[in-house]
């Protein structure tokens, strides 16, 4: 017999920035929730901003719940841990926790610190840059 999707753990992600007032801050965030859309047309994305933009990590949260997600994967989009990624989002978290207790919540690593992301960034540096005018 099939398990309800709750009890299967039904995944999402919450792709968790800083935020800002200037509206082309957010667009390299949801340019990554937009190709994790591409590539897994199934899986529910959102983003979430600590500050100054919309929406925050609890609606992204209940976003997701509606649409039956039982197990959500925080991603800080940090490219360090900061204070923000060390002890804001853990303490958003662990409230989350608190108000969910029949969800999953699991927290990464700040994305700067994964190695890929170092390599990357170490390329996307080593490339010439454009040539004053």
């Amino acid at each position: 017999m099939a398990m309800p999707a709750a009890q299967a753990g039904r995944p999402g992600i919450v792709l968790f920035a800083h935020g800002s007032r200037d509206p082309l801050w957010r667009a390299p965030i949801e340019a990554v929730r937009e190709r994790m859309a591409q590539q897994h047309p199934h899986l529910p994305v959102r983003c979430a901003y600590l500050e100054l933009c919309e929406p925050d990590l609890a609606r992204a949260v209940a976003e997701l719940l509606a649409q039956g997600v039982s197990h959500i994967t925080v991603v800080p989009m940090f490219l360090g841990t900061g204070r923000h990624a060390r002890e804001d989002l853990p303490r958003l978290v662990a409230d989350l926790r608190q108000s969910h207790p029949g969800v999953a919540f699991a927290l990464q690593r700040p994305v700067g610190e994964d190695p890929r992301m170092t390599a990357l960034m170490a390329a996307i540096a080593m490339e010439p840059g454009e040539k004053p005018s």
